[in-house]
């Protein structure tokens, strides 16, 4: 890792105190960078215009007891990936060989949608238990790293 690495992955840490997820330990944050150029910024949270858990003042997932990792659809928050990848469709910025840095290892379905999007690396420094997460970028042969300080 060199000093670009930890200038992206300091950020997608301080982004990720954006969250407005009700569980303090689900604060997630992510980068998409290209060329050394920060192109688009997310974290977890509601859709626009719905309120998050943190204005309810409840979890939907403690709520039903959803364990960590599972039933990712039951959750009112967008994964802080998606969210960087919406951003760029939405501003209409390309992230076509982009690398993504992320607080945590994305998932599995955060994983079909980093393929898609063109982005290349992906650096993470909090493990995920996602192994299919896994088994998709090496299909597609992304570069995933776990970031080290």
């Amino acid at each position: 890792m060199d000093k670009w690495d930890k200038r992206f992955m300091d950020l997608a840490e301080e982004i990720a105190h954006w969250t407005s997820c009700f569980k303090t330990d689900r604060s997630i944050g992510a980068v998409i960078v290209k060329n050394k150029r920060i192109v688009t910024t997310g974290y977890n949270g509601a859709p626009a215009g719905i309120d998050s858990c943190k204005d309810r003042g409840e979890c939907l997932r403690i709520n039903m007891g959803i364990p960590s990792g599972e039933r990712h659809e039951l959750c009112y928050a967008i994964h802080a990936e998606q969210n960087a990848i919406i951003q760029a469709a939405k501003l209409g910025v390309a992230i076509d060989g982009a690398t993504m840095y992320c607080t945590h290892q994305p998932c599995s379905i955060c994983a079909k949608m980093i393929v898609n999007a063109g982005i290349v690396r992906v650096v993470y420094k909090h493990p995920y238990p996602d192994e299919f997460a896994n088994k998709i970028f090496d299909m597609v042969d992304i570069q995933i790293e776990q970031y080290k300080e």
